[in-house]
This record gives C-alpha cells, sequence and structure tokens, in this order.
C-alpha cells in the first residue's frame, strides 16, 4: 500500500525532475533557434517542426532523461500543425507544445532586443552630440 508520507516527496521529486528537463530542452531549443536568429532566417512552420526535431533527437537531452520524461514533451500527434514556408502565427493561443513555445519565445526576444537597438541608434542619431569641455 502506498506510504502517505511518501507519496508528497515522490511527487515533489516528480515535479523537480520535470523542471529540471524543461529547463535543459529550452536551453537546447534557444540555441538551436539563435543559429537562426543570427542568420535572420523568418521562424515558419517548416523551419519550427526543424527546431523541434533536432531538438527532441539532442543525444545529450536524451541521455540526461528518462524515456518517461521525454514522452511528456513529445507534440500529440493529434495536435497537427501545418509544414509549409509561411511564417508562425499562432494568434493569441498559449496553449502550445514546448518545443514550439520556446522556439517562438527565443525569436519574440530576439525581435524585441532588435527593435529596441534599432530605437536606441535611431535615436542616437536624431540627438545631436554636444562636447563637454572635461577639464574646465
Amino acid at each position: 500500500m502506498n506510504d502517505l508520507k511518501t507519496a508528497p516527496t515522490d511527487r515533489a521529486l516528480a515535479a523537480l525532475r520535470y523542471q529540471t528537463a524543461a529547463r535543459d530542452l529550452e536551453h537546447i531549443v534557444r540555441n538551436i533557434a539563435a543559429r537562426y536568429i543570427v542568420q535572420q532566417v523568418p521562424l515558419t512552420w517548416r523551419l519550427l517542426h526543424a527546431i523541434e526535431a533536432e531538438a527532441l533527437a539532442d543525444l545529450g537531452f536524451a541521455s540526461r532523461h528518462d524515456a518517461l520524461m521525454l514522452g511528456l514533451f513529445q507534440r500529440p500527434s493529434d495536435l497537427p500543425y501545418p509544414e509549409t514556408d509561411e511564417t508562425v502565427d499562432f494568434g493569441v493561443s498559449t496553449a502550445l507544445p514546448a518545443v514550439f513555445a520556446f522556439a517562438v519565445s527565443a525569436y519574440e526576444e530576439a525581435a524585441r532586443g532588435a527593435a529596441q537597438q534599432a530605437s536606441h541608434e535611431a535615436s542616437q542619431q536624431a540627438a545631436p552630440r554636444r562636447v563637454q569641455a572635461w577639464g574646465d
């Protein structure tokens, strides 16, 4: 019979294992996405599927986590997504498979960073530089 005192510990351990695997997978996905972001490749459905396949096939990820844990990050087969060269658009949906969510997040962060950089550069060019005599 289940010992009521160990059950919460087992749940906490399982939650910790899941969080560790999720952080590991997010790191892997962000590294893969970064290769494409640096090259300014837009996030298309076909690329998103390629990122997912590469991340889930990562041997380091597979060796650090058991098969049951790996299965939790597999996209259910009844959740089909397009495999086209159209730009990814999930609208306002927040229910995404983990790899998709991590990749979209990486692209969104890169877009925000690029917009901030462009805004900063534009403000630097628009503002006249003042010369200050530091020795006075």
